[in-house]
């Protein structure tokens, strides 16, 4: 195992992360930014009754959110930093419960579904109101949607979350007619919906916030009205977007219109960006912070062996691949066969053991084993270096070059992100003798760069939106939105196509097989591990739960004194 050389480097550094840790006079940890069943001792939140609240405690938490949202706007957003705002400040018909069950939110019921499992009439609850006093009202819900899939927005890298409703694709990527999108506003509160095939998990969508509504009188009236806090920043969530002070801090309030009101406790939530780990843990153990570690924000990785020890380090399963994509359309990365050397030559089960311990899994496929428990083995042999050199002889050829070309491996800005980085540079140096140069930006700049293209091999992440595969294999169903490696397949399009029309399980599963099946073959990414979550909490948090899709909502949440 060609590891020793790394190995003393992550030494090294753990020890300067356990000597920052001690400074501090507390514990130290690390989860991915973007990155549960399991229990952990003080970090469960669970169970705790609304009257153990007290009349003196100051219902206030303190989270670190890392880094500047990219966008506040529910149709624009694409990342789970803006997600974690947009999920406490917004509402869809829809919501996921504390027990990761789809339940009505601003939908008053369940919707009515025709025998076809076609249409959806949804009634909107006469209760619900935005925040500057309008009704929500179904009309909202249709502008909304309908300002995702209009082609004269660009920036809606989510759009095709859309496209299970029927005519949606047309209109965003043919110029078909809005009109002829299957969602109408029948009248104020009642919205119906059509879609292009029966979709098993489309309620699980409406809770998403791409299909969150936006109130159509003040958007129209002023286009940047969610690019900052004030009156024209509108909402309809259990929190209203009090300030934000840009690369600075978010700060949320309690919404005391929200249709549920009673069940909120929290008043004020402040979400701070402070993109080091060591400092955010050293304000957790000064009692700045609430909250170190997933879904929000990482914990250095140096304490987590300590944490673990002592019974305070919370990790559960999460529905997620950390990966690095390829840019496919630039040498050398447009060959096939020198993406799987690449592939190959990591040492998965020492990044997660050495590095991570946060008992993630090696990934050798792209769906994560907590939705295909197959692919826990995956599709190819882990650190399979002998493997990869043959790739690698054979790409050289096909390409016509005697070695290879120096790359650069770029990644935003975090400890977890440099150190495997630093890793898989020296795995990739030392086992296919290439010159790897480690660049990293800070978030905004970095997703900038990579949708540009203007990157060699770039980390990513995806956490599932929803527990279906499908939200894996079609990101990377054509070029663009979140698919970075200019990557596409025109079977594996058609198997995807085929898939949305399947409707028994067993079948519509074996399609989606056989498209990873394509996927894997073609490599345009290497994935590197399936996530976990990985988190502390100060024991008055009480229920807040962190979801296996990877976000969390803070509508039950309230502290304890």
């Amino acid at each position: 195992m060609k590891f020793k050389k790394w190995s003393l480097l992550l030494v090294l550094l753990l020890a300067i992360g356990l000597f920052l840790a001690a400074c501090s006079g507390g514990e130290d940890a690390d989860s991915d930014s973007e990155d549960q069943g399991t229990e952990q001792p003080s970090g469960d939140t669970e169970g705790d009754t609304e009257g153990e609240t007290g009349d003196t405690a100051e219902q206030v938490l303190n989270i670190n959110i890392r880094e500047e949202p990219p966008s506040l706007h529910p149709g624009l957003a694409s990342d789970t930093t803006s997600g974690a705002v947009l999920d406490q400040v917004f509402e869809g018909l829809m919501r996921i419960n504390q027990e990761g069950e789809v339940e009505p939110a601003m939908a008053a019921s369940e919707p009515e579904v025709s025998e076809d499992l076609l249409t959806y009439t949804f009634t909107i609850r006469d209760d619900a109101v935005w925040s500057n006093g309008d009704p929500v009202t179904a009309n909202d819900f249709e502008f909304a949607w309908k300002w995702v899939l209009n082609p004269d927005n660009p920036d809606t890298d989510y759009a095709y979350q859309l496209y299970v409703i029927k005519g949606a694709q047309a209109a965003k990527e043919e110029g078909a007619s809005l009109d002829d999108v299957g969602v109408k506003a029948l009248d104020e509160k009642t919205l119906e919906v059509t879609l292009e095939q029966p979709t098993p998990y489309f309620l699980d969508l409406t809770a998403f916030y791409t299909y969150y509504p936006v109130n159509q009188s003040v958007a129209e009236a002023n286009p940047d009205w969610a690019l900052e806090a004030g009156d024209d920043y509108v909402t309809n969530g259990p929190f209203l977007l009090d300030s934000w002070a840009h690369n600075d801090k978010v700060v949320l309030k309690k919404n005391p219109d929200y249709w549920d009101a009673d069940t909120v406790k929290l008043e004020t939530i402040n979400m701070v960006m402070v993109d080091d780990e060591n400092t955010a843990l050293q304000m957790y153990n000064a009692g700045e912070l609430d909250w170190v570690g997933s879904p929000t924000d990482s914990v250095p990785l140096a304490a987590i062996p300590a944490l673990k020890e002592e019974g305070s380090l919370n990790i559960s399963p999460l529905a997620g691949v950390y990966y690095y994509a390829f840019n496919t359309e630039e040498e050398p990365f447009n060959n096939v066969n020198i993406r799987k050397a690449f592939a190959l030559a990591i040492n998965r089960q020492g990044i997660v053991e050495n590095i991570l311990k946060g008992e993630q899994q090696p990934a050798m496929a792209l769906v994560p084993p907590s939705i295909w428990e197959e692919n826990t083995e995956g599709y190819f042999a882990d650190n399979d270096v002998e493997t990869a050199k043959e790739y690698l002889q054979t790409g050289l050829e096909e390409l016509g070059l005697d070695e290879l070309p120096p790359i650069t491996l770029s990644y935003n800005t975090s400890e977890a992100h440099a150190t495997i980085a630093q890793a898989v540079q020296d795995m990739w140096s030392t086992n296919l003798g290439v010159d790897v140069t480690l660049s990293n930006e800070e978030w905004n700049v970095y997703l900038d760069n990579m949708g540009a293209g203007n990157f060699q091999v770039g980390r990513m992440g995806w956490l599932a939106d929803f527990n279906d595969a499908i939200n894996f294999l079609e990101i990377f169903n054509s070029i663009g939105g979140n698919n970075y490696t200019n990557w596409e397949d025109a079977e594996y399009q058609e198997l995807l196509a085929q898939s949305r029309t399947e409707t028994d399980p067993a079948a519509r599963k074996e399609i989606l097989r056989q498209a990873e099946e394509i996927f894997m073959e073609a490599l345009p990414i290497a994935p590197v591990y399936f996530y976990t979550n990985v988190w502390i909490n100060q024991d008055y948090v009480k229920n807040v739960k962190v979801s296996g899709l990877g976000g969390v909502q803070y509508k039950w949440g309230y502290i304890e004194k």
